[in-house]
């Protein structure tokens, strides 16, 4: 077996080293809960890393959205470069589930634009944890949804080893029944290509082409192949190939799954007439018909999940097969950010379901339907082995169910969190101003948090009026922009950055030294005690980091985030005091050009003709999109500007 091989050329400091003994002695007393309360900037992040090694099990870290999930998956593909780092995440770019609105007598198809690469991603997590046992996948919430057998996924294989004997088109057969096709034209990940006695087959879990050179009816070699050169890069005596959906069934399952299909529509259709929905049934037969013979004839169909019960031999209500199932029994479950992710683990069966209701009743799905669906909470936790919740701010769930909470409050910076002063409404604005003033004066930023969109679009118009160059984050913003203007804030193009939700990812600026709470009495879920806490937190990058509340009274959730950050304030000062540790501020390289050297300068294209530059530009925009999919925005920022560039010069000679 593999073992886990963390590599970093950091040691554990501050609370790291005793978070992680903490932690894995827990784990090894068989502990199945523990909670791991970390403030934000102390490298919750490593301290995980540093567990996942000592523990030596797989392990599942759920986050409650991608783009956490993505920043995760780096950190820890870096941490574990010779060991299996995947990403699990939902694969839809676009996603409109169906639904039948009654009132309207309005069906909505689903319509759904997935996004090849995560789909990829995903394949290749299932395989990973089929083959190897060092693997850490990173996932969201979607992770406990449906996805199809993974008893069934794994006798879907198709072993090819060099010296068989197979006839090629008896192998190009098994391929197709585990959802590959034949497609000798197109290079497209699930697709194979026959050219004679060799065959490639793009496959649907790795970027990566596996060649098959036959003799006859007999493998002669089998080779991989990079995906754009088609050079080789390994050779095989034997190689595994997994199907390229989730959701496959040999044909004996086939069978019988259409056969159980059948009873439950004649029983349905019963049912239906019985209630006088005689047009409801009508539709279900017509419908559910149409379903089986796509089955029948390829093995598929869409919204074939929505049968998954009948193929999984499931009985009605039984939960079905998720990501969870393919690990083995004594994985563990990371839950980061969990104040945030157990809420979403929780939501989602209710709002599944109500939405199916309507369709069942209406004739457009079987009853079955329902049993495609994410876990309920309780069969979440009845599937986990053990678990450590990751939070800044745990809710009562964790602390409760926990066998102990680990702090890390102390950060390897020696910076404390930052001190918390209270100030009464009334003449809000003038004084907010004179701390902006007082900040910007030393070279610093600030950051406003108000209730309303319309509050922080007004607050922008007074203090740009005012003579300070602000900038309002809107929540429509996509995720270019919004790095976009981060980096603005960095680099001093503005001062003030100004949202009702500054509790988002990507928040973490050294250069913040104020972080000012409008309307801090208005209790909800900006101002309960959790989202205060995490929003003070935005100051504690800066040693000279503090927060202004602007209220008119003190709230319990105001005294209780107060009293907590003044106790981590004391932590972390005695620790400093006791170990000589002088704070400093957090010094985080503002990438300015990310563009390698020895790519073209644009400068050096003024007798380049425009046909050659507007291909240039083709493959710009496809290296700019490529960016944007690894999550690398500030990548792709850099490339669109260099777009930008080029297209002005081709209008200049046009």
């Amino acid at each position: 077996m593999t073992d886990f091989k963390l590599v970093s050329d950091f040691k554990p400091c501050g609370a790291q080293p005793q978070a992680i003994s903490k932690l894995t002695k827990g784990l090894c007393k068989k502990y199945r809960a523990q909670t791991l309360l970390g403030v934000t900037g102390s490298g919750k992040t490593f301290t995980m890393a540093n567990v996942i090694a000592q523990r030596n099990v797989p392990v599942l870290i759920i986050t409650h959205n991608k783009t956490l999930a993505a920043q995760l998956y780096n950190e820890l593909r870096d941490f574990f470069p010779d060991n299996h780092v995947e990403y699990f995440v939902s694969y839809y770019d676009y996603y409109q589930p169906e639904a039948y609105l009654a009132r309207t007598d309005t069906y909505i198809a689903k319509d759904a634009s997935i996004n090849e690469k995560i789909d990829r991603l995903r394949l290749s997590a299932t395989s990973s944890l089929i083959m190897a046992r060092d693997v850490v996948v990173v996932a969201s919430v979607s992770c406990i949804y449906g996805l199809g057998s993974p008893k069934e996924y794994k006798k879907m294989t198709v072993a090819i080893d060099k010296g068989m004997k197979i006839a090629q088109k008896e192998l190009l057969s098994k391929l197709v029944k585990i959802q590959y096709s034949r497609d000798d034209k197109t290079p497209k990940r699930g697709n194979v290509r026959v050219m004679g006695d060799t065959m490639d087959i793009f496959l649907g879990y790795e970027d990566a082409v596996l060649r098959v050179e036959m003799f006859g009816d007999e493998v002669e070699r089998v080779r991989m192949l990079d995906c754009v050169t088609l050079m080789p890069v390994k050779e095989y005596g034997e190689y595994l190939v997994f199907p390229a959906k989730h959701f496959v069934m040999p044909e004996e399952r086939v069978d019988a799954a259409v056969a159980s299909i059948e009873k439950e529509r004649d029983r349905r259709i019963v049912e239906l007439r019985r209630e006088g929905k005689v047009h409801e049934a009508e539709r279900l037969l017509e419908r559910t018909n149409y379903d089986l013979e796509m089955i029948q004839e390829t093995g598929y169909c869409g919204g074939i999940e929505n049968y998954s019960r009948h193929f999984d031999g499931r009985k009605e209500g039984e939960p079905p097969s998720t990501l969870i199932d393919f690990f083995p029994e004594d994985f563990l479950v990371i839950v980061d950010e969990s104040h945030v992710t157990l809420p979403q683990v929780r939501g989602m069966f209710h709002g599944d379901h109500s939405r199916k209701q309507s369709l069942v009743d209406h004739g457009f799905r079987l009853k079955s339907a329902f049993d495609n669906r994410p876990l309920k909470f309780t069969e979440f936790e009845k599937k986990i082995n053990q678990i450590v919740y990751v939070s800044a701010t745990p809710d009562k769930y964790e602390i409760d169910s926990s066998s102990q909470v680990v702090e890390q409050i102390v950060r390897p910076t020696g910076l404390v969190d930052p001190p918390v002063s209270v100030k009464k409404t009334e003449g809000q604005m003038d004084d907010l101003l004179l701390n902006i003033n007082m900040e910007t004066g030393k070279g610093y930023r600030t950051l406003v948090t108000t209730l309303t969109k319309r509050m922080a679009e007004d607050l922008s118009e007074f203090l740009a009026g005012k003579g300070v160059k602000v900038q309002y984050l809107h929540s429509e913003i996509d995720t270019i922009e919004r790095t976009e203007i981060l980096r603005g804030l960095r680099s001093k193009k503005f001062d003030v950055l100004i949202g009702v939700n500054l509790l988002r990812e990507g928040l973490d600026l050294p250069e913040v030294s104020l972080v000012a709470i409008l309307d801090a009495d208005k209790e909800g879920f900006l101002r309960n005690k959790r989202s205060l806490i995490q929003t003070m937190g935005r100051a504690s990058r800066n040693s000279l980091g503090r927060v202004i509340m602007y209220a008119d009274r003190v709230t319990d959730s105001m005294r209780t985030a107060i009293d907590e950050t003044e106790r981590r304030r004391a932590v972390q000062m005695e620790y400093n005091k006791k170990h000589g540790i002088v704070p400093r501020t957090i010094e985080k390289k503002i990438q300015e050009r990310i563009i390698k050297e020895e790519e073209l300068d644009v400068s050096e294209m003024d007798d380049v003709p425009s046909g050659d530059i507007l291909a240039l530009i083709e493959i710009l925009e496809f290296d700019m999109n490529s960016a944007a999919e690894r999550l690398e925005f500030e990548k792709a920022i850099e490339i669109r500007e260099k777009i930008d560039v080029l297209r002005k010069r081709v209008k200049g000679q046009l």
